[in-house]
């Protein structure tokens, strides 16, 4: 058999090889990531400051603004060193690191949203109960418990990626470090790499889809036996703005990972890695805020407390 040289370093294949548009780009995503950045930092000062948002939905919101925060943090800053370097030139162990948080932020915000998905059920179907079942205590174990299960999840396919070695010189066909390019540039057998995957995606997957959605059936019943066209508009309103994050979310993870991986396939890879590693952290904030009267009017109350200093 012939010999094969072990690689300690992988190529990113990026979003353009041109040169002439490595500047714009470099602009584009350093706007969105400050974008990003200031709008979810603002809906945590928001909710930090503002005695009105210090309930379960908002510290629910605020922990979400944080995990965007980091979910964009990981991807965002390499991209941009890449384009300023055109080298794309990344370390084994630096890449495993990268997924490593990937995964955990985009598991727990799948998480979170399960979470959230809970809070309104209980705020809408149960809502004299309300503030003895999600009480601070029971909110922050939720949190604690659903960020403690994903690290746990991260952590287990990072252990075994930490055994893969690479001897191929092809590109990973994306921007960033994922588990399934990586998987496909490796020399190593990766069978437990897939097995695991596929029983940890379909298991924990599985349950977190039933949590997020399953509340919603019982939430559109109750809203619709609802008497008051003003109190099931209310009902609604409180719902939209989540079902709209969830939606986003579920749906360029969906595509990103589950159309067809054909070689021809990798422009629109891209575009779908695009969407829910960098755009869906910038509008989320913008959906919360623009569609939540409670947020507008506490950012109303911040600005004018700042002219008046």
């Amino acid at each position: 058999m012939e010999n094969q040289t072990t690689l300690y370093t992988l190529v990113l294949s990026g979003l353009s090889d041109l040169p002439s548009l490595q500047l714009p780009l470099f602009l584009v995503f350093l706007l969105v990531y400050l974008m990003t950045l200031t709008g979810n930092l603002l809906i945590v000062l928001l909710i930090c400051t503002d005695s009105h948002l210090q309930t379960p939905m908002y510290f629910f919101l605020g922990t979400l603004a944080c995990l965007d925060m980091g979910f964009s943090s990981v991807t965002i800053p390499r991209m941009l060193f890449d384009f300023n370097t055109q080298q794309r030139l990344i370390s084994i162990q630096a890449c495993i690191t990268q997924i490593f948080f990937i995964l955990f932020f985009a598991v727990s915000e799948f998480s979170l949203l399960a979470v959230m998905s809970y809070d309104r059920y209980v705020a809408i179907c149960r809502p004299l109960h309300y503030t003895q079942i999600m009480h601070w205590k029971a909110c922050v174990l939720l949190v604690l418990g659903a960020l403690v299960i994903c690290f746990a999840c991260s952590l287990v396919h990072v252990i075994f990626a930490l055994k893969l070695t690479f001897c191929s010189v092809k590109p990973l066909q994306s921007f960033f470090c994922d588990v399934p390019q990586l998987l496909l540039v490796s020399c190593s057998d990766t069978f437990i790499n897939v097995f695991l995957m596929f029983l940890l995606g379909i298991s924990f997957g599985l349950v977190v889809f039933v949590l997020t959605f399953c509340p919603y059936i019982i939430i559109l019943n109750t809203i619709m036996k609802m008497q008051s066209k003003a109190m099931r508009s209310k009902a609604f309103s409180t719902c939209s703005s989540h079902l709209t994050v969830v939606f986003i979310f579920y749906g360029t993870c969906f595509f990103s990972y589950f159309h067809s991986n054909a070689k021809d396939q990798s422009a629109v890879d891209k575009v779908a890695s695009v969407c829910y590693a960098v755009l869906t952290p910038l509008v989320n904030p913008l959906i919360y805020s623009l569609r939540n009267k409670i947020i507008k009017t506490s950012l109303k109350r911040a600005v004018c407390r700042m002219l008046q200093m």
